[in-house]
């Protein structure tokens, strides 16, 4: 049919062609609509843009999964793959997404490599990994932390990809990084950061593995009446300890408690979580001291004494939540030590206490440095102590300085080691200028001299030594 109508067109002129072309146009096209609506097809040459026959269309292909030779990671977030074929892919989020490297610039991961076995933690290196019930073997693996790493496995193509990641140090592994993952890993990103902040307080790197390492660290593990010990935990909870229980507060990577050490401990071994506290025996000298009737009679008004008494523990018992200082503590002031730490002391003949601080004499209005950071819990004037001052440096441990002249903080302030905090005098019960000082640990009172030139992290680097 569309021969003879293409001959008729080909014999007429020019203007006829013209109408001819439209009529044939529309009869062919009418002649189409009859054919496919009973069923048949539109001629190929109708369906053509050119000459020629209609090109086929192409079969579509999977596409081919490259095999991977290696990887390493530098970090939680960097990252390079190796392919078989001599390309690779980076990642700057943990694995989440792989592009191909940005040309001209240099590949952090390929620099530092050890190879199909690198590992950037101890005895993390894995033969066979379980992954939804299956075993798979162990091409390579890599943590980078104790809980994030990495694992090559020989899986053909059973999975959407043969790089597995596990978050909790291998217990489970995922083959993509989910939003759970991702969320695990941004928590391991603050848990190091925590961890390195930590681990600079310590005496050394080696100390602070040491102190991280175990599940409860005593710092130190031997002390004696009088002492403090700073516990640490991997985990919250309580330590129960001479009748008490001290709540292990969060700090940095870890929980932590100071375990006061009363005069009356017994010595012994008392264990302390998994670890064992060492309490050795102690003898402290005697104090006789003679001051005039007056002064004697002033310790008598109980009442006054006992008011004092109830404002200073109430000051101390607000603590803040967290260590307040870095640096090691420092002595107040450079004075006569006129009485150590521990001894007995005697007034006019009779038992007085043990006196649980040391004494220090300086010339009236020799100024007062702050022994380390932390917030003014009290600065006031009392009948026993003069005028006073309690430092909070944190996780319920104070420092006092007491019988000032002058006091040049007050109650709310924040210092800093080695702010000048008031003046040398003999206010209250004293018979001369000097700084009474000594340090609470939960409202008990303890050895001042272990924490001079150190902080209660760096107890562990060797046993602290009572003057």
């Amino acid at each position: 049919m569309e021969e003879a109508v293409l001959e008729e067109i080909r014999t007429m002129k020019p203007r006829s062609k013209k109408i001819g072309y439209l009529l044939a146009g529309t009869a062919l096209a009418a002649a189409c609509v009859v054919l496919v609506a009973y069923g048949g097809e539109p001629p190929a040459w109708l369906l053509t843009s050119g000459k020629g026959a209609a090109p086929e269309t192409a079969e579509k292909q999977a596409p081919v999964r490259r095999e991977i030779l290696d990887f390493h990671m530098t970090d939680l977030d960097k990252g390079r793959i190796r392919y078989t074929d001599g390309t690779s892919s980076v990642t700057e989020d943990g694995g989440a997404h792989w592009t191909a490297p940005t040309p001209g610039l240099p590949d952090a991961a390929a620099s530092d490599t050890n190879g199909p076995s690198a590992s950037l933690t101890d005895g993390k290196k894995l033969t066979a990994i379980a992954y939804q019930t299956k075993d798979y073997p162990v091409k390579q693996s890599q943590f980078v932390t104790d809980r994030v790493g990495w694992a090559l496995v020989s899986a053909g193509t059973e999975l959407s990809s043969p790089l597995l990641v596990t978050t909790d140090g291998g217990q489970t592994w995922h083959a993509e990084v989910t939003p759970a993952v991702k969320d695990a890993m941004q928590e391991e990103k603050q848990r190091q950061q925590r961890i390195s902040r930590e681990t600079a307080l310590y005496a050394s790197p080696e100390q602070a593995k040491k102190a991280m390492d175990t599940a409860w660290t005593l710092l130190p593990d031997t002390a004696s009446p009088g002492d403090v010990v700073l516990v640490r935990h991997d985990q919250p909870g309580e330590v129960a300890w001479q009748g008490k229980t001290y709540e292990l507060r969060p700090f940095e990577a870890g929980y932590f408690t100071y375990l006061p050490v009363p005069m009356k401990t017994k010595p012994g071994s008392y264990p302390i979580g998994d670890q064992t506290l060492k309490i050795k025996d102690k003898k402290f000298e005697t104090q006789h001291l003679k001051v005039s009737k007056q002064m004697e009679s002033m310790r008598q008004d109980t009442k006054r004494i006992e008011a004092d008494q109830k404002k200073i523990d109430a000051a101390r018992s607000k603590s803040e939540p967290m260590f307040l200082f870095s640096d090691p503590f420092i002595q107040p002031i450079e004075g006569i030590l006129t009485t150590p730490y521990g001894h007995t002391r005697y007034v006019n003949g009779k038992f007085a206490s043990s006196h649980t601080a040391i004494d220090l004499a300086a010339k009236e209005g020799t100024p007062i440095k702050a022994a380390n950071d932390g917030i003014v819990a009290l600065a006031d004037n009392f009948y026993l102590t003069g005028n006073t001052i309690y430092i909070d440096h944190g996780m319920n441990l104070f420092s006092q300085y007491a019988h000032l002249s002058k006091l040049q903080v007050k109650t709310g302030d924040r210092v800093k080691r080695g702010d000048i905090i008031g003046l040398v005098g003999s206010t209250g019960f004293s018979t001369g200028p000097h700084l009474h000082f000594t340090f609470w640990a939960h409202n008990v009172p303890v050895n001042p001299n272990l924490f001079f030139n150190a902080t209660p992290f760096q107890w562990l680097k060797q046993e602290p030594q009572s003057r």
